[in-house]
């Protein structure tokens, strides 16, 4: 099916794509990798009378690394992030995440902030950002805002960006020194949406666990970190007795949906294996003193 018809502006700024978008928001779609969007207009499940292509808009392109934070531009694709250079946890997780969305020539394309505003309850992205702290950055009529992770995700396809609203980037707290990162995904086929996904950053000092997060994808109608398991183990000895007890602890913090391959109950098993297997791997690389 091809999509309907719709009219089209490609603005060469911040500014004048918010001008757009505060004349024609509700009618319109912003453009920037158009991996989703594109699947959208094809089915006809959007029906946008403008398009607001921004891809020509200059500095949203950039990763921006800060002594407390990580800058992601707006229109940094997603193979950017998997072949980030910078020198800390984040950027692990991000080499170990990126291989996991879609394709290559979908991760070449999309973009890092675009999954963000999609919001869809399976991405990796979504689930980094929530389980990191991360801040959204939007630009409209009346100035900028960051919103929180957990204050952006609404439920699925749903955020707190309004119709005249544009992301501009995405802000990542840095990882404390020391912290290490693991993350561990169940799908049906390569390029398939997760059926349940989980990362885990954690920071061993004195052989204890001193600083943890953990994130978990299709877990529910939004990105979740498991904030109660993240409690239980801090401040302990990671023994395989405590990292089994988070793993089911950060399971129960879950309301996935019942789907045909998946059901809820076999997601929350899934989510808790995948959950220990992560803390495993990341107790056994601080152990080691891998990065």
């Amino acid at each position: 099916m091809k999509p309907a018809q719709f009219a089209y502006v490609a603005p060469a700024s911040v500014p004048e794509a918010v001008a757009v978008l505060a004349e024609r928001g509700p009618e319109s779609r912003v453009l920037a990798g158009g991996q989703s969007l594109l699947i959208e207009l094809r089915h006809r499940t959007a029906r946008p009378a403008l398009l607001v292509d921004v891809n020509r808009v200059p500095g949203l392109s950039e990763i921006a690394v800060e002594d407390g934070s990580v800058h992601v531009g707006a229109l940094v694709r997603h193979a950017q992030l998997e072949h980030a250079r910078f020198d800390d946890s984040l950027a692990e997780l991000f080499r170990q995440v990126a291989p996991y969305v879609a394709h290559p020539p979908i991760r070449a394309r999309g973009t890092f902030a675009g999954s963000l505003a999609w919001a869809h309850p399976a991405s990796e992205w979504c689930a980094l950002a929530m389980a990191m702290g991360a801040g959204i950055e939007v630009a409209g009529p009346a100035g900028g805002r960051t919103v929180p992770a957990d204050a952006w995700f609404r439920g699925a396809f749903a955020t707190a960006c309004l119709p005249e609203e544009l992301v501009t980037g995405v802000r990542l707290p840095r990882p404390p020194a020391g912290a290490v990162a693991a993350f561990a995904e169940l799908r049906r086929t390569h390029g398939s949406f997760a059926l349940a996904a989980a990362l885990v950053m954690l920071r061993l000092s004195g052989g204890r666990v001193d600083w943890v997060r953990i994130g978990l994808a299709n877990a529910a109608d939004v990105p979740l970190r498991a904030v109660e398991a993240e409690r239980l183990m801090t401040g302990e000895l990671p023994e395989p007795e405590l990292l089994a007890e988070t793993a089911v602890r950060a399971a129960a913090e879950t309301d996935p949906p019942d789907e045909p391959h998946a059901p809820a109950a076999y997601r929350r098993h899934a989510l808790a294996t995948l959950v220990r297997r992560c803390l495993t791997r990341a107790v056994q690389k601080a152990t080691a003193g891998s990065p």
